[in-house]
């Protein structure tokens, strides 16, 4: 049984003792070059605080004008990035977070992933990395019934996934440790990675790593979110798919490409209608509601709501469930249009490692 959760009290003064240091302690020095072409070429793309969890700090997403790499400057250090990841959900324990758009027929896109890769192999074993809970892998068994599939995450949700048989192995930690690496050295046909590497300070290093558990002839598969997406430039900073603070690099499909071929991979297919989400406009308009709602009563907020507050929060939260909902259908409308056109949000790359 999880510890029960520490009261608010007691973690309000632990983030006070935090942030009394200031959060300039949390970025890494400012890069004056690309970190995947090394290009000094960088343009502001845009600046934002954390819209959703409203922690404290302002965050920038650069661009190269040379190979159009789109990432986070200055980089969240290891203790940044700890300190933002925590505490996902209680950004509004009154509900509004949960009222978020949830990515609709998630389950049927986790089933169309799996089938994407039926004309190019019959897999005995498959490593899904950043499994969380093992939705993928309880999704994809249903495509690939012979097929054993394990599951790799930082946190110890993988570890409820095989107690929930979703998995048969479960491994905690991440794939550039080297005593994982080893371990799982070239044991797996294929190799998944959905919105990974978005979130790894160095993508080059898990593909490296992705690469090496894989057997000579086995797949990659993988999903990230495409910063040339339409609205990218139309939402600006209310574009879900930044994601920040949290989320470190946007990975545009050519030099993906370009990165897997120089591996030593074949590239044997690329998508970028099936694994659209729809939920742009959706999730745009809860952070721009989240926004300007009266705070939630957070541990890293200085003192808790007033009553009066707390009420209004709670009512316009209420009132703008009809918004968010007629909001998500013209998301689900839309989708059949826009995963056809540059709004599209999203692509997956198949790749064949090479003996």
């Amino acid at each position: 049984m999880p510890p029960s959760p520490q009261p608010i009290a007691e973690r309000r003064a632990a983030y006070a003792a935090e942030l009394a240091q200031g959060t300039a302690r949390f970025h890494e020095p400012r890069r004056a070059d690309c970190p995947w072409c090394g290009a000094g070429s960088l343009r502001t793309r845009l600046r934002t605080p954390d819209l959703r969890q409203r922690k404290p700090g302002t965050f920038a997403v650069d661009e190269c004008g040379d190979c159009a790499h789109a990432f986070q400057n200055p980089r969240l250090s290891p203790e940044g990035l700890a300190f933002y990841r925590r505490d996902p959900r209680e950004d509004a324990p009154d509900g509004l977070a949960e009222r978020l758009p949830a990515h609709p027929g998630l389950p049927g896109r986790r089933r169309s992933a799996a089938r994407a890769l039926l004309p190019f192999a019959e897999p005995e074993s498959w490593l899904d990395i950043g499994t969380g809970h093992g939705h993928f892998p309880a999704a994809a068994k249903q495509v690939h019934p012979y097929t054993s599939f394990d599951g790799l995450d930082p946190t110890r949700r993988v570890e409820r996934a095989r107690a929930a048989g979703r998995v048969e192995e479960a491994h905690v930690g991440r794939l550039t440790d080297p005593r994982i690496a080893e371990r799982l050295r070239a044991r797996y046909d294929v190799v998944s990675m959905f919105h990974q590497l978005e979130h790894t300070p160095e993508p080059r290093e898990e593909l490296r790593a992705a690469l090496a558990v894989l057997r000579p002839g086995g797949h990659l598969l993988i999903e990230v979110a495409d910063p040339d997406c339409a609205f990218a430039a139309l939402l600006g900073k209310w574009w879900p798919a930044y994601g920040q603070p949290r989320l470190l690099h946007l990975v545009p499909l050519p030099n993906l490409l370009g990165e897997l071929e120089a591996l030593g991979c074949v590239v044997v297919a690329t998508d970028r209608r099936g694994p659209h989400i729809p939920h742009d406009l959706s999730g745009a308009l809860a952070l721009a509601l989240a926004r300007a709602l009266p705070g939630p009563d957070a541990p890293w907020r200085p003192a808790a709501p007033t009553r009066l507050q707390r009420a209004a929060r709670s009512a316009l939260s209420r009132a703008s469930a009809p918004l968010l909902a007629s909001a998500a259908a013209l998301d689900r409308l839309l989708a059949p249009l826009l995963r056809r056109t540059r709004f599209s949000n999203a692509y997956r790359v198949i790749a064949r490692k090479e003996d």
